[in-house]
């Protein structure tokens, strides 16, 4: 008798648990919120140094998990080769830049409400509609550089080793339409600013400029802080490159915070183009191998290459790092110049206060 009560309380109690089992809701995916936090400081052409802009990889290394797919290096690094002509040759060490990867799966979220000790989903309950209208966020003005249609452009691999992990020179241009450019000038007459000169780099050693695809140089506009081109939208341009000098270089070149190379953020760590002495390079895209590259196209910020690749924060700006080769003639950078300029024949000309003791 005992034991037949003992079983049916054992009974009573499964059939309890199991009742409050089937009433446990089960627990739902929800997307954790990916949005970028706005920021508000200026473009970069180099946003991978934004924090520490003198930071680099070691001297003489090809950055692997940059661009997994670049060819093996010699030991004291490799960089791309430029277009044709034979002349003008230069070299690049990275190859076609990796297309954007999908976001991750969306992670599980659940949390414990007080209540029993039973366990709730954060997205169990229902879902409260908004007070306001779902706004998109609008089309921001201006040109963007669009990934554009295929062209032979073909490299080769050539050894360089830097004089130093820091460039000795970096210059920016900035582009924009003709209503942003006028924008940009806050005001001031376009006239007054246009020049015919391209960005001269560390005292006429090398000079940089945007050129359409005739080689001729797009409308610039120089101001006490930047040089700024001007496009439209449709047309296609290239980054003009020319040393004046019987050095080699190397050029560290980024379109809207994107490198030319592999076509992630722009580091000062990365490899590539190298100028021969007294030769011109010109960068015509972003470089899809070793023969062929994405030419650079004007177009909308929404349809720009970076938008794409998921942040049109650094769209336009170019940038270009300049590295002088171990063991050549030392560069006269500009703050060198500066030091020299501003060096003082009595720097301890007047006394000095005696030591409290």
């Amino acid at each position: 008798m005992r034991t037949q009560h003992s079983w049916s309380i054992l009974a009573v109690g499964l059939l309890a648990a199991a009742c409050g089992a089937a009433g446990k809701p089960e627990a739902e995916h929800a997307t954790p919120d990916t949005t970028p936090p706005a920021t508000t400081d200026e473009p970069n052409a180099f946003p991978e140094n934004a924090p520490t802009p003198t930071e680099s990889a070691p001297e003489g290394e090809l950055d692997q998990e940059e661009a997994p797919a670049a060819p093996a290096p010699p030991s004291n690094a490799p960089h791309a080769a430029a277009p044709t002509p034979p002349s003008n040759a230069a070299h690049a060490a990275a190859p076609a830049p990796a297309s954007a990867s999908p976001r991750g799966a969306a992670r599980s979220a659940g949390e414990s409400s007080g209540a029993g000790g039973a366990s709730r989903s954060a997205s169990a309950e229902p879902a409260k509609k908004s007070a306001r209208p779902f706004d998109l966020e609008p089309e921001r003005p201006g040109l963007g550089t669009t990934w554009g249609e295929t062209m032979a452009s073909r490299v080769s691999n050539a050894p360089f080793e830097r004089a130093s992990s820091n460039p000795f020179s970096l210059t920016t241009i900035r582009y924009n339409d003709s209503t942003g450019i006028s924008a940009m000038l806050h005001g001031g007459s376009p006239v007054a600013f246009r020049t015919d000169s391209a960005a001269v780099v560390s005292n006429g050693l090398v000079t940089v400029r945007l050129v359409d695809a005739g080689g001729n140089p797009l409308p610039t506009f120089a101001t006490g802080r930047d040089n700024l081109a001007q496009g439209e939208v449709g047309q296609r341009y290239m980054i003009e490159l020319v040393n004046q000098s019987a050095n080699r270089f190397e050029a560290v070149v980024t379109v809207d915070g994107l490198d030319v190379i592999d076509g992630r953020p722009g580091s000062l760590a990365k490899r590539g183009y190298l100028l021969q002495p007294f030769a011109t390079v010109d960068i015509d895209g972003f470089r899809q191998s070793m023969d062929e590259v994405a030419a650079f196209r004007f177009g909308s910020v929404r349809g720009s290459y970076a938008a794409q690749k998921g942040s049109d924060r650094n769209v336009g700006v170019i940038g270009v790092a300049l590295f002088g080769e171990r063991g050549a003639t030392p560069v006269w950078s500009e703050r060198e110049i500066e030091r020299r300029e501003s060096a003082d024949p009595f720097p301890n000309r007047f006394a000095s206060p005696p030591v409290v003791r």
